[in-house]
């Protein structure tokens, strides 16, 4: 399937989505891909993974780049040569490429009521305004998650703890934004996040709201 989304978040930061349902060959065929590159798909063992690297360089051919215009630093972190800004996420048989001039994060997830059962592990000051009975409980986990996913991501930091580094204010179904923290030490910056929903999937872009 060729491109599935292409959202213009504002001036500076556009966000493509890829629904992944070509074969590994195929992706392949269309392709041109770094050394480094060819290794790392052929040394993953999950098929899903495969095509899910192989869909993320059919995002960035989208933006007008090639697989060789984007490396890693130590951490995993991917960087453009360009020197603006990237991240990159994938979930099952969706993947997502958000460029920007400014730093920025991005995350997918599948919602699934499995989040349920983790979540004492990272939330934290959002149980004040969570509820456990709502209806919507699921939807505003996987947001939650997918918030600060794309602030790890941003960030870059190591030993970064979701529950206490990362703090999501409350937000409504009336509004597709809101506002995040990251505390660390005596630093407090703050982010706004940009929630999007698709196919019983959430995905959250957060950049700098300094």
């Amino acid at each position: 399937m060729p491109l599935y989304k292409s959202i213009d978040l504002n001036s500076q930061t556009n966000v493509k989505v890829w629904k992944i349902s070509e074969s590994i060959a195929f992706l392949m065929s269309k392709l041109v891909l770094t050394t480094e590159s060819l290794e790392r798909v052929s040394g993953m063992k999950s098929e899903l993974h495969q095509r899910a690297f192989l869909s993320v360089r059919m995002l960035l051919e989208e933006f007008g780049y090639l697989d060789s215009d984007m490396f890693y630093d130590s951490l995993g972190k991917p960087f453009l040569k360009d020197g603006k800004h990237i991240s990159i996420s994938h979930s099952y048989h969706f993947s997502t490429v958000v460029i920007s001039t400014v730093e920025v994060g991005i995350d997918i997830e599948k919602q699934r009521p499995k989040i349920i059962k983790i979540a004492s592990k990272f939330i934290g000051y959002e149980s004040f305004y969570l509820n456990e009975k709502d209806a919507t409980q699921i939807q505003n986990l996987t947001w939650v998650w997918c918030t600060k996913e794309a602030l790890y991501k941003l960030f870059g930091t190591p030993g970064m703890i979701f529950k206490t580094h990362f703090m999501v204010l409350p937000f409504s179904k009336e509004s597709n934004t809101t506002t995040a923290w990251i505390v660390q030490d005596n630093k407090k910056l703050r982010f706004i996040a940009t929630f999007m929903e698709f196919e019983g999937f959430g995905c959250v872009i957060t950049e700098p709201n300094f």
